[in-house]
């Protein structure tokens, strides 16, 4: 599943390190060599002549020290480097490579959006130690942004409910999900986008797990429910489909491996 390694180690101060890494972003896109998927090196880093308020300490992983950047435009430091979309890399590169990347892009593209005051409009300054834009005007703090998205897998006995989201960048059922909106919790959101997705009431909510999504900056919450009432009734801006499948049907391509959503599914398939 595509999550930061457990053996690295976050760092927020820039070090000098005698083998860095850097993820270099032009906004959800990885400049990677195209003949081996490898990072740039430090000659061909310094070809791109990246301002250094551009480049951010992302963190230790197997003895490498790693920092993300970013650039406003593609750019290539030699002819062999292209831009990358994590998404084309699934299953590709190392799940755990995958993760640091995401937190990377995170990262850079909290740093590319946040170069002025939301409030004021004045240039904001990284503070010390912190990963926090101020404005030295108005005092306004911007930290990364990280948007909560339940996830939800309904049972109703030996079937689960799949669907097919209209706005799904893969054309495959998955389990239900939606971003969490200002005072709810996240049962509240699961009663509220069930029932506004797909018509349906449920009760007996239980937490699976999460994962972080760079996709540009969601964290995704995980549960099951169990089907209380109602017949499925779509709502067309939402879901292409949705239906109930059991073991004995039919199985529709599901979620990439590296989501949550493949493991909280996979966990509760009925048995044949």
């Amino acid at each position: 599943m595509l999550h930061t390694p457990a053996t690295f180690t976050p760092l927020i101060r820039p070090q000098n390190h005698a083998d860095t890494a850097t993820f270099v972003f032009h906004r959800g896109e990885l400049l990677l060599r195209n003949s081996n998927l490898g990072l740039p090196d430090a000659s061909e880093l310094a070809a791109l002549q990246l301002p250094p308020q551009r480049i951010h300490a992302l963190g230790l992983w197997e003895g490498r020290y790693y920092q993300a950047a970013w650039l406003d435009q593609p750019a290539l430091p030699a002819a062999d480097f292209g831009y990358h979309g994590l998404r084309s890399l699934f299953g590709v590169l190392d799940d755990s490579f995958l993760g640091l990347a995401g937190r990377a892009y995170q990262l850079a593209e909290w740093a590319r959006t946040h170069r002025f005051c939301g409030v004021c409009a004045t240039p904001l300054h990284l503070l010390e130690g912190e990963r926090c834009y101020k404005c030295p005007q108005c005092g306004h703090s911007a930290y990364p942004r990280i948007s909560p998205a339940m996830m939800v897998l309904v049972r109703k006995g030996d079937q689960v409910l799949l669907a097919m989201h209209t706005n799904s960048p893969y054309k495959r059922y998955t389990a239900l999900a939606g971003f969490l909106e200002a005072g709810e919790s996240v049962e509240e959101a699961i009663h509220r986008e069930v029932f506004e997705e797909v018509g349906l009431r449920v009760h007996n909510l239980q937490y699976f797990g999460s994962q972080s999504w760079p996709f540009p900056h969601s964290l995704m919450i995980a549960y099951t429910a169990d089907y209380l009432d109602g017949d499925i009734r779509l709502d067309p801006n939402e879901i292409a489909d949705a239906r109930w499948f059991g073991a004995d049907d039919d199985w529709p391509d599901l979620p990439v491996k590296v989501s949550i959503a493949a493991r909280l599914i996979d966990a509760h398939r009925p048995k044949r």
